[in-house]
């Protein structure tokens, strides 16, 4: 086995392609993890790849250390030209760039099988190669200054550490990072003039680092005048990278859409989700018919968008295609309904008719007025419910129920209080039925005691068809 430089041919060919192997399973795996889940979008691919860099950035840095400090006990002090110099560095380029294109071959394959919606951009790829390639000069420099034994996996954690703090940490890392804005937001699409600009800086501080490294290690003058033309490149990018205008409003997004009985229009990149939406909206469509909160038409929008919507039109944000996803945005538009009630009696009746809102036992509540009154409104048919709503609704919404609207009396707790019913919807007692007056001794009629008779449509069959958004 002939030893070249401290190392040996075999055993650099060996393991350049164990740190491909490596590199590509650990950039499958990452990518895997960031992907948004459910959302067919080309912008997401790269988001993914991009992400990617967090776990196989470190590893690749520390390769390069790995090789460099084999390379720097092998020199022994030796003089080298600027191409013997940087052949070793650019040949490890070459195997974690070869590694990260891959990575990106695997996923536009499985990205190809099924329809996607936005846009490839090759900017983006271009800047995750460019990141790769920072770790990998940052891993080199560590193995040439520190030849030690323990310096890979310094290298490869001091990197892990570093870029982990510039993303998560002051608002400005992330742009000096080789990563994407989080979160990704499909309605706002991804810059790729900001790419570009983050291309500039990543290549022109992976170049002036090498280059001055390596001028360094020769004492040629022209490899520093390259090098300081690179520090140039770098400012240039970070200066167009901080004074860029961040995007104010969301890109142009034609929704695709499904309309049974209602209409519901996603992200086209989430439009896998249309079933599962549809199907839990029209429930709660149902519900709210007749009443000031009904609605027929359903639309995703982001959640930085505040623009008011049409009548009858309700926005919802989807962030995911996860399991429960639908039951999470019915959840979350039954919620802001009404507005919060803070600890006051008003917020059990609240939670009662947001329950049943989202096809839920009605809750017991706390009080046991909330017990009676859930009781109750067990008592009615959805008809009766709707009908209910529809009289009350700026009370529910302006979280003003009380016990009159629900058939009591105030002060009518000891005698509601036996009538009421546990948690979970069981009754306890006898359930009031609809009309019947419910009086305290010495008292009046509450007006809202009485339910009223002229509204009240015959309820639908047991197992028949699920009213219409109309009623």
């Amino acid at each position: 086995m002939r030893e070249h430089r401290g190392v040996s041919r075999e055993e650099l060919q060996q393991s350049g392609l164990m740190a491909v192997a490596i590199l590509l399973v650990l950039g499958v795996v990452a990518a895997w993890s960031v992907l948004i889940p459910g959302v067919s979008a080309w912008e997401n691919i790269i988001v993914a790849v991009i992400g990617s860099l967090r776990l196989t950035g470190p590893v690749a840095a520390a390769f390069a250390a790995w090789v460099a400090v084999r390379r720097r006990r092998g020199t022994r002090g030796r003089s080298m030209t600027p191409w013997q110099a940087v052949r070793a560095p650019l040949a490890i380029l070459v195997v974690t760039g070869g590694a990260f294109t891959a990575t990106v071959m695997v996923l536009a394959v499985r990205t190809m099988i099924t329809e996607q919606a936005g846009r490839l951009l090759p900017s983006g790829l271009v800047m995750g190669a460019a990141g790769l390639a920072l770790y990998v000069v940052i891993g080199w420099v560590l193995g040439w200054l520190m030849p030690w034994t323990i310096t890979p996996v310094l290298a490869g954690l001091g990197c892990y550490s570093l870029f982990t703090w510039l993303c998560q940490g002051p608002t400005w890392g992330d742009r000096l990072a080789p990563a994407t804005r989080e979160p990704y937001d499909p309605f706002q699409g991804l810059n790729a003039a900001a790419f570009t600009d983050q291309t500039l800086w990543l290549v022109g501080i992976s170049s002036a680092l090498l280059l001055g490294w390596a001028a360094v290690v020769t004492r040629q003058a022209l490899v520093l005048a390259a090098a300081l033309i690179a520090v140039l490149a770098a400012g240039t990018g970070m200066a167009r990278l901080f004074t860029e205008q961040q995007p104010v409003s969301a890109q142009q997004v034609v929704y695709s859409c499904q309309e049974w009985p209602i209409m519901v229009c996603v992200h086209p990149g989430m439009r896998a989700g249309l079933p599962e939406l549809g199907s839990e909206f029209i429930k709660i469509a149902s519900r709210l018919a007749g009443t000031p909160g009904e609605f027929s038409r359903v639309e995703q929008h982001p959640r930085r968008d505040n623009s008011p919507v049409a009548a009858g039109v309700i926005a919802i944000h989807v962030d995911d295609l996860a399991a429960g996803f639908a039951e999470k945005a019915a959840d979350e538009f039954v919620d802001g309904l009404a507005a919060r009630c803070d600890a006051s009696p008003a917020s059990g009746y609240r939670d009662i008719v947001a329950a049943w809102l989202r096809g839920e036992p009605l809750p017991g509540g706390p009080l046991p007025e909330h017990r009676y009154a859930a009781a109750w409104f067990s008592g009615l048919t959805d008809v009766q419910r709707r009908d209910w709503l529809r009289l009350y609704y700026a009370d529910f919404t302006g979280c003003r129920l009380q016990s009159t609207h629900f058939g009591g009396q105030a002060g009518q707790t000891t005698q509601t209080g036996q009538a009421g019913q546990g948690a979970g919807g069981a009754s306890t007692g006898p359930e009031p039925r609809p009309g019947t007056v419910h009086q305290a001794p010495g008292g009046s009629p509450s007006p809202g005691s009485i339910m009223p008779t002229g509204p009240w449509r015959a309820p639908f069959a047991e197992g028949g068809a699920l009213p219409s958004p109309r009623g």
